[in-house]
C-alpha cells in the first residue's frame, strides 16, 4: 500500500496510457478498476498493466487482481450491478457487515448507557457513513438499515426498563391503550423480539430517535 499522493505521482503515466487507449477506468491511490467489453480484452489490459507497473518497479497484487464481471467486484466499499440495462452503485457486502458490526457495538445492551448517550455516539458515525455512501443507488438498503437500527434502539430501551411493570407504565405514558401496553410489556426479557412488536413501534416511532439526534440513512436520497 502506498499513499494516495505518492500513488498519483507514480501512476499518472499509467492513467495517461489507459486514457490513450480509450479505456474507462477509475483509480484511487493504488486501487484501480478498468472496464472493458470482454474477458479477452480484460486479459490484454491486465497484461499491459503488469508491464506498466514493472517499468515503475511496482508489482500488481495478484491476490486482489482479476479479470471478472463488474458485479462480482467491489471498489472502495462500493459494488456495481446492472438493472434494466443501467449500471448502478450499491454498498459492498463486506462494507455492510462492517457497518452492522459497528452499530451492534454502539447499541450493545450491556454498556450501562442511556439512550441519549447511545444516540450521541451513533450520530457522528451514521452521518460519516451516510456521506461516504451517498452515491449508492439502493434506497431500499438504507431504509432497511434505518429500521434495523431503530429496532436495536427499542430493544436497548426495553432492557433499560427491565421489568414488565415498568415497561407497561412507560408505554401507557406514551399514549398506548391498556391492552396494547399489556401486550408490549409481556416480553419476558425477550428484548429483540419485543422491539419488533407494533406496540413498541407506536410508543417509540422513528421520529422519537430523530429527536434524539440519530440521523437516518435514507436522508441520503435528498443529496444527489
Amino acid at each position: 500500500m502506498i499513499s494516495p499522493l505518492l500513488a498519483n505521482t507514480l501512476l499518472d503515466q499509467v492513467d495517461q496510457e489507459l486514457e490513450r487507449r480509450g479505456h474507462a477506468f477509475v483509480r484511487y491511490a493504488d486501487d484501480c478498476n478498468v472496464y472493458v467489453r470482454s474477458k479477452r480484452a480484460g486479459e490484454r489490459v491486465l497484461a499491459a498493466l503488469r508491464q506498466q507497473y514493472a517499468k515503475l518497479r511496482l508489482r500488481i497484487n495478484e491476490e486482489k487482481s482479476a479479470v471478472a464481471r463488474v458485479h462480482t467486484r467491489k471498489f472502495l466499499g462500493y459494488r456495481f450491478g446492472r438493472r434494466s440495462g443501467t449500471i448502478y452503485r450499491g454498498v459492498a457486502g463486506s462494507a455492510l457487515e462492517a457497518f452492522k458490526h459497528r452499530i451492534r457495538h454502539i447499541t450493545r445492551r450491556n454498556g450501562g448507557r442511556s439512550l441519549t448517550q447511545v444516540a450521541k455516539e451513533l450520530g457522528p458515525y451514521l452521518r460519516g457513513w451516510r456521506e461516504y455512501f451517498r452515491l449508492a443507488d439502493t434506497p431500499s438498503v438504507f431504509a432497511a438499515l434505518d429500521g434495523w437500527i431503530h429496532r436495536r434502539l427499542r430493544a436497548l430501551q426495553l432492557k433499560q426498563w427491565k421489568r414488565g411493570r415498568t415497561t407497561f407504565r412507560e408505554l401507557r405514558a406514551r399514549g398506548l391503550p391498556e391492552w396494547l401496553a399489556t401486550k408490549g410489556a409481556s416480553h419476558g426479557r425477550r428484548w429483540w423480539w419485543a422491539a419488533g412488536l407494533g406496540a413498541l413501534h407506536t410508543a417509540l416511532p422513528g421520529r422519537s430517535f430523530d429527536a434524539l439526534g440519530v440521523p437516518r440513512l435514507t436522508a441520503v436520497l435528498s443529496t444527489h
